[in-house]
């Protein structure tokens, strides 16, 4: 069993959506989906689809450093000060798995650099299509939606 919905908004996905400057429902709800949808919000951690609660490649976290945040140093910085200060410099992919709160932040950006205007926060088939645009091409909308609600709507309705 993964992490609590609830809990991974309230003290990961909101505290750095609003360090980084671009808190908003839609947001936090997009990236509780996109975790729900690619790892059941942290079942498991590492696979070879990718790290962490985003599932995201080495490569697709370096090309996010080398094309995305190297263009805007200040923004950059911002988000290097979320990782570990040592064990980033020798193994900056294991952050993707080990620290979620520098994990969210690169799973934000990946959407950020798409630049697809963001849907309301209850429309999940909007969600749903950033989320394959974003993360899993071949990806079905019902996969999110289903990840949605197994992993969102009925963890809070049993809180």
């Amino acid at each position: 069993m993964g992490i609590a919905a609830s809990e991974l908004s309230r003290y990961v996905i909101r505290p750095t959506l609003m360090y980084l400057g671009c808190h908003c429902p839609t947001a936090e709800a997009l990236l509780l989906g996109v975790a729900a949808s690619q790892s059941a919000l942290g079942d498991a951690l590492d696979s070879r689809r990718g790290h962490g609660l985003y599932r995201i490649t080495e490569s697709r976290h370096q090309h996010l450093w080398d094309n995305y945040l190297a263009l805007d140093p200040d923004r950059a910085s911002l988000v290097r000060g979320l990782a570990s200060q040592h064990a980033f410099l020798k193994g900056p992919h294991l952050e993707l798995t080990v620290n979620l709160r520098y994990a969210t932040a690169i799973a934000w950006l990946l959407i950020e650099a798409q630049g697809s205007p963001l849907p309301l926060a209850n429309d999940v088939l909007g969600m749903a299509r950033i989320w394959r645009q974003t993360f899993q091409p071949q990806g079905r909308l019902r996969d999110f939606a289903t990840a949605w609600q197994n992993c969102v709507t009925a963890r809070q309705q049993l809180a």
